[in-house]
């Protein structure tokens, strides 16, 4: 098993008055799943051991049964998500200069 680390990137900023209801739930109390926040912008970055990414997401995903109202729009490996999980896509690495460019 190994573990997996991607973001969950919300519909909508988190309110007050989910923030108060995520304070009292255990279930995002253990280190494997946190809030990070901007302007406008709410997201969990979540670290799950698991034999699949599918199945680390799928873990993620049901911590949310016990926060109402709150909506996960997707999910996100960025650039650092990608080293962590050995992963490498063409939307990521930059691409090759034109083979007529370098002639």
């Amino acid at each position: 098993m190994r573990e997996w680390q991607f973001n969950l990137i919300l519909d909508a900023p988190l309110t007050d008055e989910h923030r108060d209801t995520l304070d009292g739930l255990d279930r995002f109390a253990d280190g494997r799943i946190g809030l990070a926040e901007a302007p406008g912008y709410s997201r969990f970055m979540c670290l799950f051991p698991a034999e699949s990414l599918t199945a680390a997401i799928a873990e993620a995903l049901n911590r949310f049964e016990d926060f109402p109202g709150v909506l996960v729009r997707g999910v996100e490996l960025d650039e650092l998500a990608l080293d962590a999980n050995g992963m490498v896509t063409a939307a990521v690495v930059p691409a090759q200069p034109p083979l007529s460019d370098t002639i």
